[in-house]
């Protein structure tokens, strides 16, 4: 079964606080109407620091989006590269292993695809399969794992890359002041994450079924509105209220494969926000510690999009909490909206070899 190994992160050396950016919304918005209400809901995210990859003093700027996107694209070609080298070390296996790259993003735009270059530059097979997904936002983490389960599933043998890279502060809009912007300028950092999925067994998550769902009539939720000055992103009020029609959704997948979704032993779950993993934690009838690791992504990184997932696993990985199979579930929402879900089951390098 293809085996999720732990994640390699880079969190740029630029930090900015809750406090820094309470300063910062009352001094660029000191007479927008909608600052009150903003400052309460960005306290009430948990938020505590973000890391992002311009100094603040440069974030807040905005010298077009061609400047931006530019950095984005030298950005990133300076940083995901050792990422990676650090999840395929993790994975025990090399650029010339690779069978395919997933590579995921909703915060700058490349064409070709930032895989071509990591082709060329790391050594990676001319005949790599280069799958790039840029429209899926927060969801395209659990996307990607599904796809690299796929892609496995169909070519026994293989290995999937998939990099995560998102700079959510480069869309940073200094004249849009609605609440959801406010509120999305205090909540979201950035990322880089790398994981690869092998068709060997290891230490790591074995992915062993997947699901996706789309609620019906909430495309307009969460979106952007791409302009001159590049992507606004849009952020309907009704988008925390989505728990409840999700969690069913997962139930009945856990279910499909024998599981009971309110007992299992470990959540993966995307850090929208308090409110998600709250209602998420009610509809699924867990304990609000199943989901520490999410929140402290949450609290100590902001939302980072599609890294969420990867972090969070990793740092589980890291602490050691996993037993031998150990059941759980992946969850990344996003926009659409959609749920990309994975079951899987913890399995150590010693078990895989006795059952090998």
């Amino acid at each position: 079964m293809p085996t999720l190994h732990k994640p390699a992160i880079y969190l740029p050396e630029h930090i900015i606080t809750l406090e820094e950016t309470l300063d910062l919304a009352k001094k660029n918005f000191k007479d927008n109407p909608n600052l009150e209400k903003s400052i309460e809901l960005i306290t009430n995210t948990g938020v505590k620091k973000r890391h992002i990859i311009q100094p603040i003093e440069l974030a807040t700027l905005h010298p077009g989006f061609g400047y931006r996107n530019a950095v984005f694209e030298y950005q990133s070609k300076r940083l995901v590269p050792n990422v990676i080298e650090e999840a395929l070390s993790h994975a025990d296996i090399t650029a010339k292993d690779v069978s395919a790259i997933i590579y995921v993003s909703c915060s700058g735009f490349l064409m070709p695809s930032l895989t071509a270059w990591l082709v060329n530059k790391m050594g990676f097979p001319l005949q790599t399969v280069q799958i790039p997904i840029a429209q899926l936002g927060c969801a395209a983490g659990g996307s990607a794992i599904n796809r690299a389960h796929d892609f496995i599933l169909a070519h026994p043998g293989s290995n999937v890359l998939i990099v995560s890279c998102e700079f959510c502060s480069l869309s940073y809009q200094p004249t849009d002041g609605d609440i959801g912007s406010l509120l999305s300028d205090g909540l979201f950092g950035d990322a880089i994450t790398a994981a690869v999925v092998t068709s060997r067994a290891g230490n790591g998550l074995e992915l062993q079924r997947n699901s996706s769902y789309l609620i019906p009539n909430t495309d307009e939720w969460i979106r952007y509105a791409v302009k001159d000055t590049g992507f606004h992103f849009r952020l309907d009020k009704r988008v925390p209220g989505t728990m409840a029609p999700l969690a069913p959704v997962m139930a009945e997948l856990a279910s499909t494969h024998h599981w009971q979704i309110d007992s299992l032993d470990y959540y993966i779950i995307h850090a929208g926000g308090p409110r998600i993993l709250d209602d998420l934690c009610k509809y699924l009838g867990v304990q609000r510690e199943k989901f520490s690791y999410s929140r402290d992504t949450l609290v100590n990184c902001g939302n980072i999009a599609s890294s969420v997932v990867f972090e969070a696993y990793r740092r589980m990985h890291e602490d050691s909490i996993f037993k031998s199979d150990q059941r759980g579930i992946i969850a990344g929402f996003g926009p659409g909206i959609i749920a990309e879900m994975n079951l899987s089951q913890w399995r150590s390098a010693e078990i895989s070899r006795l059952t090998a």
